[in-house]
């Protein structure tokens, strides 16, 4: 009998807040820290939470790349992902409120497979459709430049 799976679940995290800066989070059997660098009144025990949501996006292209390149039958190899971000800080800085704060994110990926410049493409272009962070970025205005390149 095959397993089906869910269409949805419930993402859980939990997170102990001792300062006004440091959390640490618990995903799963996980746990790390989320602060602000020392010159903004934090500890530096981890990434902000602005850096924290960049990186978030770097993993899932990775993840959703990988998803995307074995169904299309592509070989993209080790992936490096840069990613640059455009971030409008007036909103965190309580100046004023900002409706798009992250501007435009540059992401370069570049891949060691096989793959060519066309099959890539294929690849970025299944990526922005499944990638949900990918997705929920666009969806709130950011600008996503992506840049794949063969190694």
């Amino acid at each position: 009998m095959a397993i089906r799976q869910k269409n949805t679940v419930t993402l859980k995290v939990a997170a102990d807040c001792p300062s006004h800066s440091l959390a640490t989070v618990k995903v799963r059997d996980l746990e790390f820290h989320i602060d602000e660098p020392v010159e903004r009144g934090g500890t530096n025990h981890g990434p902000t939470p602005t850096d924290t949501v960049l990186a978030a996006l770097v993993g899932c292209t990775n993840v959703i790349g990988h998803k995307c390149a074995q169904k299309l039958g592509i070989d993209i190899g080790h992936l490096n992902i840069d990613a640059a971000c455009e971030f409008d800080r007036r909103g965190v800085t309580l100046s004023e409120e900002i409706d798009i704060p992250f501007t435009k994110i540059v992401l370069r990926i570049t891949s060691s497979g096989s793959a060519g410049e066309k099959e890539l493409q294929q690849v970025a272009e299944e990526v922005a459709k499944f990638c949900p962070l990918s997705k929920l970025y666009r969806q709130a205005g950011t600008e996503i430049e992506e840049h794949w390149i063969k190694a």
